[in-house]
């Protein structure tokens, strides 16, 4: 059996600290129409991070596709109401806001938790992305799931339920906290995610003794693996850094997760290396390096 392809990308194109640093897009790329092309030209996939904090239109997803090559993939992060975080009230759709407690709708930050509501925020959400499903365009719906969802019954029942809000589009599940990776844990996680059949997210963040954060503990669950790298720098993680180099991947890093990826694609018909450290063009640095090692 040959191994399978591995594809590289960043988890966002448009974060602020990128756009305006000057490192990776030209002068000439000032409209999001001409980053969005120039970032395909150099990487066939890439994140929507845009979507955490607020639903998709078709009219975004038409032009997504547009703008894009053939075989050009977008993974879609799923609405934070859906992964359990509060969200933003005011950028959500008349309809939608309209389904909200009356003491909500005028809050900033608010906690969705009635069912009738995320349903209707997961519909919205798969219908407007339609256009990048229907020229194949479209790869997973990320939940990224918050530090404080646990590994406990009711949250492995949630990725069915979550599952099932997607309505056929496929699925794939980070976890951020600790526990569900233990080693009394995980080969449990890793059978319900394979019966199931949804992708696991190998998460790599930022080390500090507890169970605050996941251990990088690389798996293929499904015919895909992925790979989701928020950098290392366990300091400037508590604190919240800027600093350009705060979570730039070093060379060895690079070369371990590379050998990482290779291992994953000789049983995964197809593997992602998706790079999250965003911030002052880490990512896009540390993606192009990648694709040297992988050869992609």
């Amino acid at each position: 059996m040959s191994p399978g392809r591995i594809r590289i990308g960043t988890c966002s194109w448009t974060e602020k600290s990128l756009v305006e640093g000057g490192a990776f897009y030209p002068r000439g790329a000032s409209t999001p129409k001409a980053r969005l092309k120039f970032y395909a030209s150099r990487f066939d996939t890439v994140e929507i991070e845009s979507s955490y904090y607020q639903i998709p239109t078709v009219d975004m997803a038409h032009a997504w596709a547009e703008r894009t090559p053939e075989q050009f993939l977008f993974h879609v992060k799923a609405y934070g109401a859906l992964t359990g975080h509060n969200v933003d009230p005011g950028r959500l759709p008349e309809e939608l806001h309209r389904m909200l407690p009356a003491e909500d709708r005028d809050r900033e930050d608010v906690h969705v938790s009635d069912p009738a509501a995320l349903r209707a925020m997961a519909k919205a959400m798969t219908e407007a992305l339609v256009p990048l499903k229907e020229v194949g365009k479209l790869g997973f719906i990320i939940f990224q799931f918050p530090p404080w969802f646990g590994y406990k019954k009711e949250n492995r029942e949630y990725l069915l339920y979550c599952r099932e809000l997607m309505a056929g589009h496929p699925i794939a599940a980070e976890f951020r906290h600790g526990s569900w990776l233990t080693s009394r844990n995980r080969e449990e996680l890793f059978g319900f995610l394979r019966e199931h059949k949804i992708t696991y997210i190998t998460c790599d963040e930022p080390q500090l003794g507890t169970l605050a954060t996941a251990p990088f503990r690389p798996e293929a669950t499904t015919s895909v693996a992925y790979l989701r790298l928020h950098g290392r720098s366990a300091e400037d993680w508590q604190l919240r850094a800027t600093a350009a180099d705060d979570y730039l991947y070093t060379e060895p890093e690079l070369r371990m997760i590379a050998a990482e990826a290779r291992r994953l694609s000789a049983k995964a018909r197809l593997t992602f290396v998706m790079f999250n450290n965003c911030r002052c063009g880490c990512a896009v640095k540390n993606a192009l390096r990648m694709r040297e090692l992988c050869g992609s």
